[in-house]
This record gives C-alpha cells, sequence and structure tokens, in this order.
C-alpha cells in the first residue's frame, strides 16, 4: 500500500472523495439556509435552524466513531454518500408541496446528521493509511482539499443561487454525492473486525465508557483541549456563521442579489483562509509545537477585532465588507492551523484502537458550543441594532483570554509528544 508515503492510491482516493462529497455539501449549506433566510427575512429563525440542525450531528458523532472502530470505513463512506444523494433528491421533490421551513429544518439536520457519522471515518482512517511522523501532514493535505472544495462550493453556490435559484444546487449536489460514493467502493482501508461484547447497546455504551474513561483519567490533557477548541467554535465560529451573512444580507444596505453574491465570495474568503491555514500547517509540520498555540488563539481573537473596528468606525458599506471579510478569512487561516495541531496531537496521544471513538468524543464534545453559539448570536443580531460591533469586541477579548490562561496545557501536550516512544499506539 506504500503507507510510508503519504501520497499513495488509497490516501489520494479518499481524498478526491471528501473534495466532491464536501463541495457537494457546501453549495448545498450554503443556499438552504440562505434561501431560508431570503424568505424570511429572520435572522432568530436563521440561527434557530442552524442550531437546531446540529444537535443530532452531534449525538451522531460518538455513535459515528464507535462505527468507525467497528465497521470498514470505506462502507460507512460509500453508504453515506449515497444515502445523502437519495435524500437530496426526495427534498427536491418535496420543494413546493409543504412549507418550506420545516422542509429546510429537516433537510439541514439530515445533511449534519450524515456529516456527524462520516467524518470520524475520515478521521480515523488517517492513522490507517499513514505512518505517525507523516499524521500532522496527512491531515493538513485533506483539511486543505476539503477547504478547497469549502471554497469553491459558496462561491459557485453564490453565483447559482442569484441567478437561477436553488433548483440548480439540488442537481449539482446529487450528482456530487454520487460519483463521490462510486469512487469510494475502490479504496482499500485496513480494518479488522472485532468481536461485539455483547448487544449494539451494550457495545456501544462499553466503547464509550473505555474512551471517556482514558480521556479523563489516563490523558487528561485531552479533555483540556477539547474545551479550547470548543472555546473557539462557541466564541468565533458561531459569530462567523451566523454574523457574516446576518451582516451582508441585512445590515450594510446591498442589493438583495449583490447580497446574495457578496456573501458567496465572503464564504469563498473564508475558506481561502482554510485553505492557507492547511497549506501553512503541512509547510511547518516539523516545526510547529503546540507552544505555539496560544500565539495562533491570539491572532484569532486579533482577526476577529479587525471585524469589530471595521463595523464601529468605518462608514462605505464595501469598506466594512472588505475589512470584514479579511478579518475573517485571517480568523479561519489561523484556527484551522491550530484545529489540524490539535487533530494530530489527538492520533498521536491516543491508542489506535481508541482512535476513532476517542476523536468523535473530542469533536462531539467541541461541536456542542456551536449551536449554543449560533443561537445566542442569532438572538444578539436581532436585537442589537446599530452596534452589530459589540460582538466582535466581546469575543476578541475573551479569545485573548483563553490565549493567556492556557500556555501550560500546550507546554504539557508537547511535554508528552516528546516521551512518547517511537513504536507507541
Amino acid at each position: 500500500m506504500g503507507k510510508n508515503a503519504i501520497f499513495h492510491r488509497d490516501f489520494i482516493l479518499v481524498a478526491i472523495g471528501q473534495i466532491i462529497s464536501i463541495f457537494g455539501n457546501q453549495i448545498l449549506r450554503y443556499a438552504l439556509p440562505l434561501y431560508l433566510l431570503n424568505r424570511t427575512g429572520s435572522s432568530v429563525l436563521f440561527g434557530t435552524v442552524l442550531a437546531i440542525s446540529f444537535v443530532p450531528m452531534l449525538l451522531l458523532y460518538p455513535i459515528g466513531g464507535i462505527i468507525a472502530d467497528r465497521v470498514n470505513k470505506r462502507n460507512i463512506m460509500v453508504i453515506l454518500d449515497f444515502s445523502t444523494a437519495l435524500l437530496v433528491f426526495l427534498f427536491y421533490l418535496l420543494v413546493g408541496k409543504i412549507d418550506i421551513v420545516p422542509l429546510i429544518a429537516i433537510a439541514m439536520i439530515v445533511l449534519y446528521s450524515i456529516q456527524g457519522a462520516y467524518q470520524p471515518a475520515v478521521q480515523a482512517s488517517i492513522p490507517v493509511l499513514v505512518e505517525t511522523e507523516h499524521i500532522m501532514q496527512g491531515n493538513s493535505v485533506i483539511n486543505l482539499i476539503t477547504s478547497l472544495a469549502s471554497m469553491v462550493g459558496p462561491v459557485i453556490g453564490g453565483v447559482l443561487f442569484s441567478i437561477v435559484g436553488l433548483t440548480p444546487i439540488l442537481y449539482v449536489s446529487i450528482g456530487c454525492f454520487f460519483a463521490s460514493a462510486v469512487m469510494e467502493i475502490f479504496i482499500r482501508i485496513p480494518f479488522e473486525k472485532k468481536e461485539a461484547t455483547g448487544n449494539m447497546f451494550v457495545t456501544g455504551w462499553g466503547d464509550l465508557k473505555e474512551s471517556f474513561s482514558f480521556m479523563f483519567n489516563e490523558r487528561p490533557v485531552l479533555w483540556k483541549m477539547s474545551l479550547i477548541y470548543a472555546s473557539i467554535n462557541l466564541f468565533l465560529t458561531s459569530l462567523t456563521l451566523i454574523g457574516v451573512p446576518v451582516l451582508i444580507t441585512q445590515h450594510l444596505g446591498f442589493e438583495p442579489n449583490t447580497a446574495n453574491r457578496l456573501y458567496g465570495y465572503a464564504q469563498g474568503v473564508i475558506a481561502a483562509g482554510a485553505v492557507l491555514g492547511g497549506l501553512l500547517a503541512g509547510a511547518l509540520a516539523k516545526k510547529l509545537n503546540s507552544r505555539a498555540s496560544p500565539f495562533l488563539l491570539s491572532g484569532c481573537a486579533l482577526s476577529v477585532l479587525m471585524g469589530g473596528i471595521a463595523l464601529h468606525l468605518l462608514r462605505g458599506s464595501m469598506e466594512i465588507y472588505i475589512v470584514l471579510v479579511i478579518g475573517c478569512g485571517l480568523l479561519v487561516a489561523l484556527s484551522t492551523v491550530f484545529q489540524i495541531q490539535i487533530m494530530a496531537n489527538l492520533q498521536i496521544l491516543t491508542p489506535g484502537h481508541l482512535t476513532g471513538k476517542v476523536i468523535a468524543c473530542v469533536i462531539c464534545a467541541c461541536m456542542c458550543t456551536i449551536p449554543v453559539g449560533q443561537f445566542m448570536y442569532g438572538l444578539v443580531f436581532e436585537s442589537i441594532g446599530s452596534r452589530a460591533y459589540l460582538p466582535f469586541y466581546a469575543s476578541g477579548l475573551i479569545m485573548t483570554g483563553i490565549a493567556v490562561f492556557t500556555r501550560r496545557i500546550f507546554r504539557e501536550i508537547d511535554q508528552l509528544i516528546e516521551k512518547r516512544a517511537p513504536g507507541d499506539d
């Protein structure tokens, strides 16, 4: 299989499958909420639907981790991509026949649920397909191509949505999921079937207890990392997810079609920031250690403060838009480097037989804060009026404090990695 080299056949197929599947997912997850926001004009409804759609994904992350450790990871990817293509087709058939608000809410819930079961399989396959010393680079590659798909998806989605509406986006996404599933059939991921110790509920509960016991008793630094990661999602990611579309489409005074295109471009720039972050993480993989993480968090805080300053002091809509988007792009670039490093550390510090479950538990804990933040920011932007800069100032200052007070945790992570023997698993 050529595991010593990163770019071998099976890793490349996983990567290409991610590009196609995530592109289809991104244009859909861009278009559906924006369609809802345009139809209702309510940032509270917009934030609430996004928040609700996250809940089943959070529940399915740990279940997806358990399945990823007990079922062939390739089969998980294939089945879920085929299922998504079918579900989007059903959504297409139902548009215009039932109320669009519950229909979009259900569609978003299903999309995020499938993502919750899908991503643990992808993340757990990386340590199987590459050697330990290449894990950071492997994560960087997957993150990079994911970000490229995320960058192109909203831009194309924005153009399609503003010109021809929702239907062509549904066609494109169905084709993407189907093509990805067909290609993933040919991936070969090493797999050893484990014997179940009881029925699936007993087995699943035992797996979860084992994972949490490892995180809290044997490697408590893992749950500390989770809290720091979760704080980024609560204070920064949620602000970007809610604040950017609401500000561009409702607060900056752009004409509706122009606002939709500008939001698509903004999503592209934000995704480009993720691409830059992936490139930086890959280029610096052998030089970057956890002691640099507080500086990355401080940079994230400053990037958010840029948006607050623009909203507070600038008067031109396009000027505010440009500074806001650049700040969000820098935020995503720095947070991507941080998140790739956290994921690599997690994979290195976790035994192979626990990787899928522990990753899923950590991601679940981190993602729990996104719906909370989305609901919170939805309420804030509904009631804050012209003082839209205040959430940016508040989140930037909070993240600065987190960066200052978590330096000891990152030193501990580096010490654990340095002590770990090369053959440990």
